[in-house]
């Protein structure tokens, strides 16, 4: 969890340059230039949510665990973690849930942005998904996307069918999944088969 976090600081803070063609850095330095605004815009508009967010209690381990399914799409929870953030005064939950023939396997990790630390960690979240991009190669794709009024972040591994979808609840809760040989939609049918519009 502790490196996760540092991922997600990273990424949201980070902006790529590579050498492309003139036309393709002309068009790279537009996309910044929007993200760039986007960013700005969902900074000004989230500082109201931030406030609230901060006077919240978060999720206890105990409220996560009766949330948490037994089940998903068939695929039984093998194991979880609650409260590995709990030394950064984070509320945490992870758990992994497996096909029986342990084929197919889809790991969640839920940061609760409540109190003061997760409305901060939250917050260099929420501006990672004010970014509009799409990339591919010939191993993986990687966008934003919006579902049912949710900003996510879809990346594929074509090589191995593993699929990687962040997004915010509720512009409180952060989440990061992993469906292994799971495609997208398969992914996306297990996230919503957890109800995470139920927490809190």
């Amino acid at each position: 969890m502790k490196r996760l976090l540092l991922a997600i600081f990273a990424l949201a803070l980070l902006v790529a340059c590579k050498d492309n063609p003139v036309s393709e850095k002309i068009k790279e330095t537009r996309e910044n230039v929007s993200n760039t605004q986007n960013a700005f815009k969902e900074l000004n508009e989230m500082q109201e949510d931030l406030e609230k967010l901060k006077e919240i209690t978060p999720l206890t381990n105990e409220e996560f665990k009766d949330w948490l399914p037994d089940e998903v799409k068939g695929m039984k929870r093998t194991k979880y973690k609650a409260g590995q953030g709990s030394y950064m005064n984070l509320a945490t939950i992870e758990a992994t849930y497996a096909s029986e023939d342990k084929s197919k396997q889809f790991k969640i990790q839920v940061i609760d942005g409540a109190g003061e630390m997760g409305a901060a960690a939250t917050a260099a979240m929420r501006i990672m998904f004010s970014q509009d991009f799409e990339e591919e190669t010939e191993y993986k794709t990687k966008r934003t996307v919006e579902r049912k009024g949710v900003k996510a972040v879809e990346e594929y591994s074509k090589s191995n069918n593993r699929s990687t979808i962040q997004f915010m609840q509720d512009d409180r809760f952060y989440f990061h999944v992993n469906g292994l040989n799971m495609d997208m939609d398969e992914t996306w049918d297990a996230i919503q088969d957890l109800d995470p519009e139920d927490l809190g």
